[in-house]
């Protein structure tokens, strides 16, 4: 089942292979003010459809990138570290024996609320600590 997330003024158009597995909302100090709910892929599964007024921005580099359409304002996607590989969504380490490590892999986060007629009854939201975790 594919699925496109939308961009208010449809500048930007990405394309999902089928609704997410896992969702997330975070209360970092940023996410927490977009208001997204951020559904997770791998490299590869997702098609840019277009992205004619994409711009991204980072607060803290790190491999952390916010893209949002300049046009309509509307926060798209990302791409970080795949945090959830290696931490909880408490803070605390999968693996206690590296309370430190960082990611070696990325992950994609599309912003869920862009698609239109999504069925949220299908996914599970996951509140997420960025605030404090990361």
């Amino acid at each position: 089942m594919t699925l496109i997330a939308t961009c208010h003024c449809g500048a930007t158009k990405i394309e999902l292979p089928h609704p997410p597995t896992r969702a997330g909302e975070c209360n970092c100090t940023f996410c927490g003010r977009t208001g997204a709910i951020w559904g997770y892929y791998q490299p590869g599964e997702l098609t840019m459809v277009s992205d004619a007024e994409g711009k991204s921005y980072s607060a803290s580099g790190n491999g952390n990138e916010h893209h949002f359409c300049a046009n309509c304002g509307m926060q798209t996607w990302g791409v970080s570290p795949d945090w959830g590989s290696l931490y909880n969504n408490d803070g605390t380490p999968k693996d206690p024996s590296q309370p430190n490590a960082f990611p070696t892999k990325q992950i994609y986060a599309i912003n869920l609320r862009l698609i239109d007629d999504f069925d949220w009854s299908s996914v599970t939201v996951e509140k997420m600590d960025g605030r404090n975790a990361w």
